[in-house]
């Protein structure tokens, strides 16, 4: 045992007394929700050069509504409190629809769009008030560099349409006031379940449901488990592969045994894991409780996420340990590393069903898998009503249980590996080396 921690301290201070660590520790957050930060950090900034779009009005009976919207949005919309403008102005430019070809004004407008006098045009057809006399005489078509993601096309649908609304129901002689009043909407409230006070007998209605625990938690603690295990089990198949192709390792096993080293490894994993771990979880905390989110903060999951993290270190740092000690090049290992880690990533591709029931026997039983439990059970303890207590017990015992297996497989696999050179790796030898040692 004293030989084991020796060799896991060194691991440990191989890993974490490095400027790579500390770097590591403030830029895997950032590359695991980047996409997120950049939404957030980006919001609100964008181009605000002015818009010019032309609009051909086939029916005569859209342009006013349009220019009119145009401008209500140009005066209110535009600046923020300060008085900085943050958006484009939508200019309008309306275009006499003429009675030859219409494909000739089509290629006229487009050519004005790619020599940048024009954003985009809109040609609106003559039967658009009625389109089921003409599904081609009531299309509405914009035309752009980039019509699908364009937020000019998006906003004209509700001038448009809205004219159109008033304009149909004016033939048809109802009041537009009695239309909005017949069709206002009423949202369904998600709300948690009421509960009622032991000690009181006093019953509080179910609290108002938040996005944020539903979704948002959940995710953050399966990012969080996933992006551990790349911290404390993936770097361990660089790591045994260095050391058998420089030679090292042939030293060290002349004082150790083969199960010591590659058990010292695992340990020295684990406790990077839970120093990067404990890091995270004391700057999350704080900066919930001082932005007022310290309500959103999973401290009942905490010990959970310690448990199953070092268990989980072990099961997966243990098939990396050994196939490193398997592979003798660099290629090697990027040949493997990616099956390797294939498994650990399907809980992201399931995330949605799990997310939307998180109490269903598909998510039940999916947890229950030992290589997926640390990254989904973790989660739907995490969302809003949690789960029996039995299940992360149970996911507990199913994780040790294989961690057990996966040390002991690993171990036959290092055994045999670290001393075997040139030799590529195959999943057939590997396989034997299991089975026979």
């Amino acid at each position: 045992m004293r030989q084991v921690l020796r060799l896991a301290g060194r691991e440990y201070n191989a890993a974490v007394r490095t400027k790579g660590f500390i770097i590591g520790l403030v830029l895997a957050p950032l590359l695991m929700g980047g996409g997120i930060l950049g939404m957030v950090l980006l919001k609100g900034h964008t181009d605000t050069d002015d818009l010019r779009v032309a609009l051909v009005d086939r029916s005569g009976l859209l342009s006013s509504a349009v220019l009119e919207a145009a401008q209500a949005r140009n005066a209110s919309e535009l600046r923020d409190a300060e008085g900085r403008k943050v958006r484009p102005a939508y200019l309008i430019e309306p275009v006499a629809a003429p009675t030859e070809d219409p494909l000739v004004l089509r290629l006229h407008l487009s050519e004005r769009v790619r020599r940048g006098e024009l954003h985009a045009f809109v040609e609106i057809g003559p039967e658009v008030l009625h389109p089921e006399r003409s599904a081609e005489g009531a299309r509405i078509g914009y035309y752009a560099q980039n019509a699908a993601l364009d937020e000019v096309r998006r906003w004209l649908a509700t001038p448009i349409n809205g004219r159109l609304r008033q304009l149909r129901l004016a033939e048809a002689g109802v009041s537009p006031a009695v239309v909005e009043a017949a069709t206002a909407w009423v949202p369904v409230e998600g709300m948690g379940l009421a509960s009622m006070d032991r000690e009181t007998g006093k019953v509080a209605d179910g609290e108002r449901s938040s996005e944020a625990a539903a979704v948002g938690v959940p995710m953050a603690m399966m990012f969080f488990m996933f992006m551990m295990l790349m911290m404390g089990a993936a770097p361990l198949m660089n790591s045994v592969m260095e050391e058998k192709t420089q030679r090292i390792a042939e030293v060290i096993l002349g004082s150790v045994r083969p199960f010591e080293f590659m058990m010292g490894k695992l340990v020295g994993g684990a406790a990077v894991s839970l120093t990067a771990s404990a890091v995270y979880v004391l700057v999350a905390a704080v900066a919930a409780t001082t932005q007022g989110f310290g309500g959103l903060f999973p401290y009942a999951v905490l010990p959970w996420f310690f448990a199953y993290m070092v268990l989980a270190v072990f099961m997966v740092g243990a098939m990396m340990a050994a196939l490193g000690a398997a592979c003798d090049t660099p290629r090697d290992t990027q040949t493997l590393g990616l099956p390797a880690m294939l498994p650990l990533m399907i809980p992201m591709f399931i995330m949605v069903p799990i997310l939307e029931q998180p109490q269903g026997s598909l998510a039940t039983w999916l947890s229950l898998v030992p290589i997926w439990t640390p990254l989904l059970m973790l989660p739907r303890l995490a969302s809003p009503g949690g789960v029996p207590v039995w299940q992360p017990v149970l996911g507990l015992v199913g994780m040790g249980l294989f961690a057990v297996l996966s040390v002991w497989a690993g171990g036959r696999v290092f055994r045999v590996g670290l001393l075997m050179q040139g030799q590529p790796p195959r999943l057939g030898t590997i396989l034997r080396w299991v089975l026979r040692g």
